[in-house]
């Protein structure tokens, strides 16, 4: 019987990591331009607060209506130390560092150091990390740096120390959460995001002078759209989707996000706002392309060379 009537099982672990690949890769590639619509209006560091805290609260409810456990005290610590790194740390830098003026070339850049930094912690962790990885993640560096060159170069002192402390936070919170012991991923999603947005709203009420005066009658109703989507897609549904890829995938695939996110910030920006393109993304794309090739089948690919090697030499004789 031809093998069309009779299909191999479906790898279902496959198709999800596909599926979550996907959706990390084009949700998070819109953050940046919702990011700039949310702040045209309201305080950075209060939106971001007030976007974890709320999209905490909603988590942990759903996860006390699916039957979820609170959190142990150890538990509670593990999730303070990470959405103190993630949901406060690392998205306060990025939001300090695109209000303080740093070019979207330069931030797409910086962002990419992440799976670098975080395959080091994995690596220091005594998980092997492929030397394919590794030579993907640096193509996949090269790429956005050369896509970058599509975006804005310009910077200032605050915005470049932001920039470049945002991806170390995020990568010392996303390899702490492949090592603490968590509750089940609804509740430990709830408990990072509410404690990580509780202390950024602390930090914007003593510390951010616009967050004490806000006007909300002139927050405009773009900004609290964008505000929402980040709320639902940015974080409810893609955030939680990273988490799960950290547990079940390895560290350099995880983060591929962070080069392949330009490209489409890139697109966003060309079809809603406007912008031009310069013919750079027809270079960046295939070694980004080639990254991702390497960080998906790279071992694999390797190990069918090594194999096919000694067949020719015994060929050869």
């Amino acid at each position: 019987m031809p093998s069309i009537f009779n299909p191999k099982p479906v790898d279902r672990h496959r198709l999800r990591l596909a599926g979550a690949l996907l959706i990390v890769y084009l949700v998070w590639g819109t953050t940046y331009f919702a990011l700039d619509v949310a702040m045209q209006s309201l305080p950075p560091v209060l939106m971001n607060g007030a976007r974890f805290a709320f999209a905490g609260g909603l988590m942990l409810g759903i996860a006390r209506w699916q039957g979820q456990a609170w959190p142990s005290a150890a538990q509670w610590r593990a999730s303070a130390l990470i959405g103190g790194l993630m949901a406060f740390g690392a998205m306060v830098l990025v939001v300090l560092a695109q209000k303080a003026g740093i070019g979207s070339g330069l931030m797409a850049t910086v962002v990419t150091t992440m799976p670098m930094w975080l395959a080091l912690w994995t690596r220091w962790g005594g998980e092997r990390v492929p030397a394919t990885s590794w030579i993907g993640l640096v193509l996949g560096a090269a790429g956005a740096l050369v896509l970058a060159l599509e975006g804005d170069f310009s910077t200032t002192l605050l915005g470049t120390l932001c920039a470049f402390g945002a991806p170390l936070a995020w990568s010392l919170g996303s390899y702490a959460s492949r090592r603490l012991a968590l509750p089940p991923p609804a509740m430990a999603s709830g408990a990072q995001w509410l404690l990580g947005g509780l202390l950024g709203l602390v930090v914007a009420w003593g510390w951010e002078p616009s967050a004490r005066t806000v006007d909300w009658h002139a927050v405009t109703t773009a900004s609290w759209l964008a505000w929402l989507y980040l709320v639902v897609l940015g974080t409810m549904v893609t955030l939680n989707t990273y988490l799960w890829l950290l547990k079940n995938t390895s560290a350099a695939l995880a983060g591929s996000y962070s080069f392949v996110n330009p490209l489409v910030a890139l697109c966003v920006g060309v079809w809603l706002g406007g912008e031009t393109l310069t013919g750079w993304v027809f270079v960046a794309m295939p070694l980004i392309l080639l990254a991702l090739a390497l960080i998906l089948y790279g071992r694999e690919a390797l190990a069918m060379a090594r194999a096919v090697r000694p067949q020719s030499r015994s060929t050869a004789r």
